[in-house]
């Protein structure tokens, strides 16, 4: 269960992350920070609902839950970054780090680098 369940989609990510609890809102900030700074030139949007970081095409999701943070960066990121998300669950392009263990903001700023990476790789082509 989301923690925003307001009736209306929020309109950015400020408005997203204010839908939560005062310490899930410190956790949101501090995530959309360290993409801000792994991808400074990159877009915000609100898009499936959640905070979407986006230059020349998507480059990661996020979004709080109930007992976690969800993080999308694509298959082809979890796959390089399997190694060091073996610990977390998740899925073929979704890790979900638990909002009551720290999260590892080292390791999402360079998931971030490498999908800002791929994405200017794929436009060269």
């Amino acid at each position: 269960m989301k923690g925003n369940d307001s009736k209306k989609a929020p309109q950015d990510i400020e408005e997203y992350i204010a839908g939560f609890p005062i310490e899930v809102q410190g956790i949101l900030k501090a995530i959309r920070k360290t993409i801000q700074q792994a991808a400074p030139e990159a877009t915000e949007s609100i898009s499936y609902g959640i905070p979407t970081f986006s230059q020349h095409g998507a480059l990661v999701h996020f979004g709080g839950y109930k007992q976690h943070i969800g993080f999308y960066p694509a298959p082809r990121a979890i796959e390089v970054f399997k190694e060091e998300l073996a610990g977390y669950e998740g899925g073929k392009g979704t890790v979900k780090f638990p909002i009551d263990r720290p999260i590892p903001m080292d390791l999402i700023r360079r998931i971030v680098q490498y999908r800002l990476k791929e994405n200017l790789a794929r436009l060269k082509k």
